[in-house]
């Protein structure tokens, strides 16, 4: 399994969906910034917030869009373009309905499931073939209310279990980073 280049927060850009569920992307690599002490800057040519850093001793990117949600994908292409980094080589972090709060998983590959951020993704790059940290956020419970939901705060509670699924993301990173997907992956799904 490959080493991971680039790790993609998918979030909206601006303070008023900052603290919104549909940010769990963002607020993954803006952690992963502040334990690696790398600096995000904004760098318009990628339509992002990039960052250089050494994860584990393994050179990697850091990559925040500032497009908005449903067009990651033109911020992810310019970036993989540039730096000529295989899809293989990309972990797409973002929120994730189907996962309770508190739950994050990795997977290899998949659909969209209707995440409007993963769907633009798959259609710039031309692949589905890259791998995902997914972030549970929760259901509301009806498919009408999923946008004011994904667009909406979540409860303490659920903020803290998000935050806690997020570090234990964070922890796996050494072996996902290094190319141990696979352990990675068994680490991250046998806890909690």
């Amino acid at each position: 399994m490959s080493a991971v280049q680039l790790i993609v927060g998918l979030g909206n850009p601006g303070a008023e969906y900052e603290q919104t569920r549909h940010n769990a992307g963002f607020w993954f690599v803006d952690a992963l910034a502040q334990t690696s002490q790398c600096t995000l800057r904004n760098e318009a040519r990628f339509h992002a917030e990039v960052g250089r850093c050494t994860l584990h001793g393994h050179d990697c990117r850091l990559q925040k869009p500032t497009t908005f949600m449903n067009r990651s994908g033109q911020a992810v292409i310019a970036l993989v373009k540039f730096l000529r980094i295989p899809p293989t080589e990309i972990l797409v972090v973002h929120d994730e309905l189907d996962l309770p709060p508190g739950t994050a998983r990795l997977k290899k590959g998949g659909g969209h499931g209707g995440h409007n951020g993963l769907r633009d993704l798959i259609q710039h790059l031309g692949t589905q073939d890259f791998m995902r940290l997914r972030i549970g956020v929760g259901h509301p419970g009806d498919r009408d209310q999923v946008v004011d939901y994904v667009l909406h705060r979540p409860s303490r509670e659920d903020r803290e279990q998000i935050d806690a699924a997020l570090q234990r993301a964070l922890d796996v990173m050494p072996l996902a980073v290094a190319g141990e997907f696979e352990r990675a992956m068994h680490k991250l799904h046998s806890e909690k």
